[in-house]
């Protein structure tokens, strides 16, 4: 059996790899999960029953950036000193990388945004498996392993994800009566430096249109102003994939939602900063598919959402469209662990996983029975014992 270690410092690496670290564990496999705090990381893990240890939050400030990711390699260097991993997997994280280097384990990365290829380009010597999707056209060496489909499609594949109705019911939405979706995202990312989303003008318009005839529901860091028709998300974040799936409309800045939404048949408009360029080529098939429309300018998009929330045929016509492009894609998830178990097996000098003296984060159940692990807290910060 193998030592893995995930790596998770976004909400959108908890789905990318949630299926995963339950599958590698309820085999047998020794699991350790590291977190960041950044916006509702911690708070999936902690919903999906995930043992975690918090290496890092993220600041307030861009400027609190560089500090935060120096204090985390360190600590990251530090838990897999003491976990012993045979393999460390990330999004492409260079703590991640930087740490399996340093302790000998493999690296896998997991790379979907051509905006952040120079990174990627840096790191991919130092990773055994730097995996993208087959419609990236950057080449990144030997290290480079292309997969068919988005990476959502690790968590959404229809063989994954079913939507839950009842529960929606619970948290008062009615799956029945037709409701929109607004997320607009907080551009501080490393990678968004210089970009914004929506600005607050479009925001509100968007707002007041949708509101006359439907319930709208706003999903924002900053909250939804007091003297608007609209409420926040009504469901916990976990659930938040069961609200897009039933939700007759979506409109967002977020590149990632606007593909959980595409892939879930719901229609979806895309806007600012990254809609204009080319960094996302997934969108491109995505839009050839017919899932995802993206509007560079705002008031086009707020225009074009007002379009499809008046178009009786649009949610059959992404439905229909949806069915057929998950027809021919595989489930991302039994891609992740054959990546990682391969790259864990090549990995020379490790000991197997029950002749490994080192063990801070117990796995080996399909749900971890802890949240977030002190003990292993105390590794990273170099208190605990061998």
């Amino acid at each position: 059996m193998s030592r893995i270690q995930f790596d998770v410092t976004h909400p959108a690496h908890v789905h990318l790899f949630k299926h995963a670290i339950e599958e590698l564990a309820r085999d047998g496999h020794a699991v350790a999960v590291t977190s960041r705090e950044k916006e509702i990381t911690t708070d999936l893990l902690d919903a999906y029953g995930i043992a975690h240890t918090v290496l890092s939050k993220k600041g307030t400030r861009k400027a609190a950036l560089v500090p935060e990711w120096l204090l985390r390699d360190v600590r990251t260097v530090r838990f897999a000193a003491r976990f012993d991993p045979d393999v460390i997997v990330s999004r492409l994280s260079p703590t991640a990388v930087h740490a399996a280097k340093m302790v000998g384990a493999g690296a896998v990365a997991f790379h979907d945004h051509e905006g952040t290829n120079r990174l990627a380009s840096a790191l991919a010597p130092f990773t055994d498996r730097l995996c993208t999707p087959a419609t990236f056209e950057a080449d990144f060496g030997e290290s480079h392993d292309r997969h068919a489909g988005v990476q959502e499609l690790a968590y959404l594949h229809p063989d994954r994800f079913d939507p839950d109705r009842d529960r929606l019911r619970e948290f008062g939405v009615d799956p029945d009566d037709p409701y929109v979706v607004l997320r607009f995202v907080e551009m501080g990312a490393h990678h968004d430096v210089g970009l914004d989303g929506f600005s607050a003008a479009a925001k509100r318009r968007l707002v007041r249109a949708l509101s006359a005839d439907t319930a709208v529901y706003v999903s924002t860091e900053r909250g939804v102003d007091a003297d608007v028709d609209a409420a926040q998300i009504p469901v916990p974040p976990a659930m938040m994939h069961d609200l897009l799936s039933e939700a007759s409309l979506l409109v967002t800045d977020s590149n990632t939602m606007a593909t959980e939404a595409g892939i879930l048949g719901t229609p979806t408009v895309r806007s600012g900063a990254y809609a204009g360029t080319d960094q996302f080529s997934n969108f491109e098939v995505l839009t050839e598919a017919g899932l995802v429309e993206s509007v560079a300018a705002e008031d086009r998009a707020v225009e074009r959402a007002l379009e499809l929330f008046a178009d009786p045929d649009a949610e059959r016509r992404w439905r229909e469209r949806r069915d057929e492009y998950v027809a021919d894609k595989p489930d991302l998830t039994d891609y992740i662990v054959e990546r990682v178990l391969s790259v864990a097996g090549d990995t020379p000098g490790k000991p197997e996983a029950e002749d490994s003296p080192r063990r801070p984060v117990a796995a080996g159940t399909a749900r971890f029975d802890t949240q977030i692990d002190e003990r292993g807290r105390k590794l990273a910060d170099g208190e605990g014992d061998d």
